[in-house]
């Protein structure tokens, strides 16, 4: 009988998020085909940003989601003697911490009380900055020695993260990247319905997907819209997503002079961006590095996804983003606070024509090869085979 997974994440749909993703698509994948192999335990929020609760899409999913009753899953006392019950009264002899920043403090009592053996804990972005400063970088040592592996899913994050552990629990680190679902993120799509719902006209449209936060750089793109308007006067910045940020991006691009080509679409729902990327001819978020370091991309899953379907990409220079680009052949690598650099790299692709359409083929077939959630998932089942 094949043996149980539990997987313990605060970070888990409805909410939308690269690392909610991330937990969903692993999940379901162990989960087999009759939906056994796996239970979910995770934070009980309200809501969503794709407007579903997570009791009616807990009912949705083929294997069992079970939620503690609290705003954000800690590692508290409370929470692991309830996650060391779950495993003993489901069999789960393997864990799977979804962010191991800080779940990972509650392996001990796994394999203590849960008659757990194997335990990976996922790493992702913040965790980087967990290794740089002393009283999270002693916990993150902890987790280390707690779980057989910590995974990292680039260079950027095991070059952060190493440094803060044991030399054996260094030795056990394993890249295990996030994929793309290409079946769903696919070229060819039909964007003319998002087209029309915005105003976009028939012009060139530079599309951002992200949380509306500064590290994102936005802010920065919006900057860039009068050099680009300057050689392309149709051309449109389609803005996805929410955040704290959004108030002082709409006064920016109204201070600008841009605020009639600026749209902001709002959040919507990761399973309905595929026609988002096929109304825009460029994907761009320019992220950087903020407060010394601490502020950083980990990756970022929604490059992959706009490469798989066939939009050059525009990423910023910050953490581990340009691992998700070969610059020149799928796209740019640019710096995040430099306007002036950002527009000269969209104009140059919009007015490329046949070289921006390589680019997106080079994009999807780099996907193919590299950046799969089944390899991603096999990959796991590795580790916890041990």
């Amino acid at each position: 009988m094949p043996e149980r997974t539990l997987m313990v994440t605060n970070d888990f749909p409805p909410r939308e998020g690269g690392i909610e993703v991330f937990a969903y698509e692993i999940a379901r994948r162990l989960a087999g085909p009759d939906g056994t192999g796996v239970t979910v335990l995770a934070s009980g929020r309200r809501g969503g940003t794709a407007g579903e609760g997570p009791e009616r899409f807990d009912r949705r999913q083929p294997f069992e989601v079970v939620r503690v009753d609290t705003a954000m899953l800690l590692p508290t006392p409370r929470v692991a003697r309830r996650a060391a019950e779950l495993a003993a009264e489901r069999g789960c002899t393997r864990v799977v911490f979804g962010a191991a920043a800080p779940l990972g403090l509650m392996a001990g009592r796994l394999r203590r009380d849960g008659g757990v053996h194997r335990i990976v804990g996922l790493t992702h972005g913040h965790e980087a900055w967990w290794a740089r400063l002393p009283a999270t970088r002693r916990l993150l040592r902890r987790i280390g020695e707690g779980v057989d592996h910590l995974t990292y899913i680039g260079g950027y994050t095991r070059d952060a993260i190493a440094p803060a552990l044991s030399p054996a629990a260094r030795e056990r680190m394993v890249r295990l990247a996030p994929g793309v679902d290409t079946g769903l993120f696919r070229p060819g799509g039909d964007g003319a319905e998002v087209r029309e719902r915005h105003g976009l006209g028939e012009g060139p449209v530079v599309l951002s997907a992200s949380r509306l936060v500064p590290r994102k750089g936005v802010d920065a793109l919006i900057q860039a819209m009068p050099w680009v308007r300057a050689r392309i006067p149709d051309a449109r910045l389609l803005v996805v997503g929410d955040g704290p940020d959004r108030e002082r991006l709409r006064r920016l691009a109204a201070w600008t002079g841009v605020e009639g080509e600026v749209v902001f679409a709002g959040t919507v729902a990761h399973a309905s961006m595929p026609p988002y990327y096929a109304a825009a001819d460029l994907f761009a978020m320019p992220c950087r590095t903020r407060r010394l370091g601490l502020e950083a991309e980990g990756l970022g899953i929604v490059f992959l996804e706009a490469a798989s379907c066939g939009l050059p990409v525009l990423a910023g220079s910050s953490g581990g983003a340009p691992e998700t680009v070969a610059h020149g052949t799928t796209g740019y690598v640019v710096d995040g606070g430099d306007a002036r650099e950002i527009a000269d790299r969209i104009t140059r692709v919009l007015t490329s024509g046949s070289r921006a359409k390589a680019m997106g083929e080079a994009g999807r077939k780099r996907v193919d090869h590299a950046w799969t959630w089944d390899g991603a998932a096999e990959r796991l089942e590795r580790l916890l085979e041990g």
